[in-house]
């Protein structure tokens, strides 16, 4: 195996807006980074895993008010979902940050000091049309008929003092950095996006201040405004690991950031810009992936078709989302959603492929009273730099269909050599091919599905190993065969 691991690997998913609890769609992206963070560590690299809440700002305020709850308790309630959310899809982040930690306050009351100082920061007027949805006043040429194009509503019209940050400073080295690809940007049709637009357009000075939002970081020099919550969200990728503190710069910059597709440009402008302006490095990866819609259709809460990852894992079991949501859609594009599709990869891959190949194995080791042993036959079948390099490469989809090669290659072992037939040293053979295996897909299959993996370690008796241990050796486990894996949804 010549892949080389990386000394470190910090990976951060966007934070999660806690008007509204989970959804699919940030199942999605989460249980993406989850799979590569544990893809990762399994390589033996040290893994920072990054994700949380956003909590201020004009859309959590009223939201809150609109149930008659104060904001700070509205947000914990809400922040308690995602965790357990998060928790309840075997999500192994290793920190979740919320905007309202008194450590990210203070950090960004210190970066705004720092922008101030450094000139980046000045005082101006701003008129415009601000949408309350969007957090952000838009420009005409954003409007579809006079309304936002996200909520379907008229901006309204707003003047007010306020503070502008020179995003406009930034938009000739932002383009250098990410046509040179030293900020790259994936995949390639949302790079070219971008590029598209900061050759066609300028980037503008932002206002980062607000006077009619009370629910926010207060600008340190000017109490009476609250910090636009853009700029406050995106401190938190760097507040997340210590900034200002020095232990930080062991994971920074960030590796990889996953986000989707709507959210990419201001991604990959605004905070780059801000870190630049502070005197931090930009982040080294985006990756923007598509949107769901759910049998054919936009979800949304008026179509009554929000799908919760929770209650779902609940009826199929926590792999099968985790499974469903990385096999069926290329990593990047747009995908449907239906629980048909669901049930058809339960059914016809995880019961009849990986279920039955574990039960099939041990029910004949089971029977089997001789030694263990022979010589490998199976492992030339083996990719494991592939799958690496598709994991590199964020064809998440493409990596689960090789392991799942490997899986439906070692049934097909089962059936040529009529294992069922076999006796003595022939039997010990195929068996030792067979269970050393099942030892591999445990290690390769734990990314994806967790819980899968550490039931099939149980049933073979072995530990739970690392990337390298991908290998055929000698079987040592002390086989205890439980029930099926999963069980055929009818």
């Amino acid at each position: 195996m010549v892949y080389l691991p990386r000394k470190k690997f910090y990976i951060t998913t966007p934070i999660y807006y806690v008007n509204d609890v989970p959804h699919i769609g940030h199942a999605y992206t989460t249980i993406a980074a989850d799979v590569i963070a544990r893809w990762h560590r399994l390589k033996g690299e040290d893994v920072f895993f990054l994700t949380g809440t956003d909590e201020h700002g004009e859309k959590i305020q009223q939201a809150a008010e609109k149930v008659g709850k104060q904001p700070k308790k509205f947000c914990d309630e809400i922040a308690k979902k995602f965790k357990d959310a998060w928790k309840a899809l075997d999500i192994s982040y290793d920190h979740f940050i919320r905007t309202t930690d008194e450590s990210h306050v203070k950090a960004v009351e210190k970066a705004l000091q720092i922008l101030y100082k450094n000139g980046y920061i000045y005082k101006g007027k701003y008129q415009g049309l601000y949408c309350v949805g969007c957090e952000k006043y838009l420009t005409e040429s954003e409007l579809v008929g006079g309304k936002c194009p996200d909520h379907l509503k008229e901006p309204e019209v707003l003047s007010e003092d306020s503070y502008f940050f020179s995003l406009s400073k930034f938009h000739t080295i932002l383009l250098n950095k990410i046509e040179k690809g030293e900020m790259a940007i994936k995949p390639e049709v949302r790079k070219n996006e971008i590029i598209s637009f900061l050759k066609s357009n300028k980037l503008e000075d932002i206002s980062i201040s607000r006077s009619k939002v009370k629910w926010g970081i207060k600008l340190p020099w000017d109490e009476n405004l609250t910090s636009y919550v853009w700029v406050d969200a995106f401190l938190n990728y760097v507040t997340g690991i210590g900034w200002p503190n020095k232990a930080f710069e062991k994971y920074w910059p960030v590796d990889l950031h996953l986000i989707g597709k709507d959210i990419l440009r201001v991604h990959a402008t605004i905070w780059p810009a801000e870190l630049l302006a502070i005197g931090l490095k930009v982040p080294k990866q985006f990756f923007a992936h598509g949107y769901f819609t759910v049998n054919g259709q936009k979800m949304g809460k008026s179509l009554g078709n929000v799908v919760d990852p929770v209650e779902l894992s609940k009826k199929y079991s926590v792999d099968a989302v985790r499974y469903f949501l990385i096999r069926e859609f290329p990593f990047g594009e747009d995908g449907d959603f239906s629980e048909k599709a669901l049930v058809n990869r339960i059914n016809g891959e995880l019961v009849a492929d990986l279920g039955n190949l574990i039960y099939r194995v041990l029910t004949l080791a089971e029977r089997y009273k001789g030694k263990i042993e022979g010589e490998p036959e199976i492992d030339k079948n083996l990719d494991i730099e592939a799958i690496d390099s598709y994991i590199e490469n964020l064809e998440l989809h493409n990596a689960i269909e090789s392991v799942w090669k490997f899986v439906r290659y070692v049934n097909k072992y089962i059936n040529e050599k009529q294992a069922w037939k076999l006796e003595g040293e022939e039997l010990g053979n195929a068996l030792y091919n067979l269970l050393e295996a099942c030892k591999v897909i445990s290690i390769l299959v734990s990314s994806f599905l967790p819980e899968t993996a550490e039931k099939i370690n149980k049933q073979l008796g072995v530990k739970g190993c690392k990337l390298k241990d991908c290998k055929f050796g000698k079987f040592t486990g002390r086989i205890k065969k439980g029930a099926y894996l999963f069980k055929k949804v009818e």
